[in-house]
């Protein structure tokens, strides 16, 4: 515990810039080897003391860094196109090149019969067909059938799509 803390003091004090690298990483190999408390207490003596303001400083810009950094990436984002569920009639859509598809792809990384949308108990499912390049919801790969709903993005091959209700 008090190995953990003294580790927290020098991470502290390199990024205020109170301290060098190399002298950061020489006292992180100094507290691995310590073997006493007074050992870990003799690392730190010689630092300043955290200042309230510094830390609140600090925790702020990385704060609006962080924000900032989501802005961006929702702003450089691709804007996909919609793939709208269909209307309460219709409860099964197949996805493929095929053209016996209700959603047809010209998209050559889209298999024949690529996936199937349907209305289940709980809402819209989608289940990939044994497609070669996979079908995603939200980034990741189906193995199964999972759930999907508006604001969705989903992906068959190299075609992507953001669900939206009818």
């Amino acid at each position: 515990m008090e190995r953990d803390r003294v580790l927290r003091v020098l991470s502290d004090r390199v990024a205020e810039g109170r301290m060098s690298h190399e002298t950061f990483e020489r006292r992180v190999d100094q507290v691995l080897r310590a073997q006493s408390q007074s050992e870990l207490a003799d690392i730190v003596h010689d630092l300043p003391p955290t200042n309230r303001v510094v830390n609140r400083l600090t925790s702020l810009i990385s704060s609006v860094s962080q924000v900032t950094a989501r802005v961006e990436a929702a702003w450089r984002a691709p804007r996909l196109p919609r793939f709208m569920l269909p209307p309460s009639g219709l409860t099964r859509i197949v996805v493929g090149r095929a053209p016996g598809c209700q959603f047809i792809l010209t998209d050559l990384t889209v298999s024949r019969f690529h996936a199937e949308i349907y209305r289940g108990d709980e809402g819209w499912m989608i289940s990939d067909l044994g497609s070669m390049n996979g079908t995603r919801v939200n980034g990741w790969r189906l193995t199964g059938p999972a759930r999907v709903r508006p604001g969705d993005e989903v992906g068959f091959g190299n075609s992507s799509f953001i669900v939206a209700a009818p």
